[in-house]
């Protein structure tokens, strides 16, 4: 699930160099921890939330299929 999101999100910034994706498992639970520069974070928010809200439904699809419940936060890379 980490290389999905990460290939989804970085076709989506103008700086794909930036973009961290940090997973973590707990029994049935995926935490997806999405770290983008600041100025490409309106571009994988979008307008009110439906591109962050379309890559949460895949990837909620996705642990759907592999029977784990999945979370997605994204958040701005410090410098």
């Amino acid at each position: 699930m980490e290389e999905l999101v990460c290939y989804i999100v970085s076709k989506l910034v103008d700086n794909p160099d930036a973009v961290e994706v940090i997973e973590t498992r707990e029994e049935d639970r995926v935490h997806i921890q999405v770290y983008i520069a600041p100025e490409d974070m309106g571009k994988v928010i979008g307008r009110q939330g439906k591109i962050a809200r379309s890559i949460r439904s895949i990837i909620k699809a996705v642990g759907t299929k592999e029977q784990v419940m999945v979370s997605v936060d994204f958040d701005e890379r410090e410098r």
